[in-house]
């Protein structure tokens, strides 16, 4: 997707640094969990990100969990592109990717929900993930009393 110099492409390694200051700038406001850089490097592959002018704008990322199940992590919107649609557009090419996959069920769990709601989202209780989603969890600020909402859609064929 191309727009007024803002295109979504695969993230590179060398996106990185900049995906890693994005995400923290709004964990720093509790938005979002932080992400270390190593983390980031490590799971460049399920990274997308917004570039406009040929600087990262926007980030988000589509984990597979397992065989019909993938999380979107990591989504975020430089404050200069925000309310532009540009959220919701990640959101889309996650889901596009989960479909080409052969993934049927996209969850996430975040602290500002709304956005994933207007895209189809339903909110879900926790319980009803797999455990082995919770891996990042005892690391967490806030484990083992979560804020986050977990919100799931169903995609691909049904």
């Amino acid at each position: 997707m191309v727009k007024n110099n803002v295109k979504i492409r695969k993230a590179l390694p060398s996106d990185a640094p900049a995906i890693k200051e994005l995400i923290n700038y709004y964990a720093a406001k509790g938005w979002m969990l932080p992400r270390a850089l190593s983390t980031i490097y490590e799971n460049i592959r399920n990274f997308w990100v917004l570039e406009k002018d040929g600087q990262v704008a926007g980030c988000a990322a589509l984990q597979v969990c397992w065989g019909d199940m993938a999380e979107i992590r990591s989504l975020a919107v430089a404050e200069s592109e925000r309310d532009k649609g540009w959220g919701k557009a990640l959101i889309g090419t996650c889901l596009e990717e989960a479909v080409h996959l052969g993934i049927k069920r996209v969850f996430t769990l975040s602290f500002l929900p709304n956005l994933f709601i207007k895209q189809g989202f339903r909110e879900i209780d926790k319980n009803n993930l797999p455990h082995k989603i919770w891996k990042d969890c005892v690391n967490c600020q806030h484990f083992p009393d979560c804020k986050e909402v977990a919100l799931e859609i169903e995609v691909g064929e049904k």
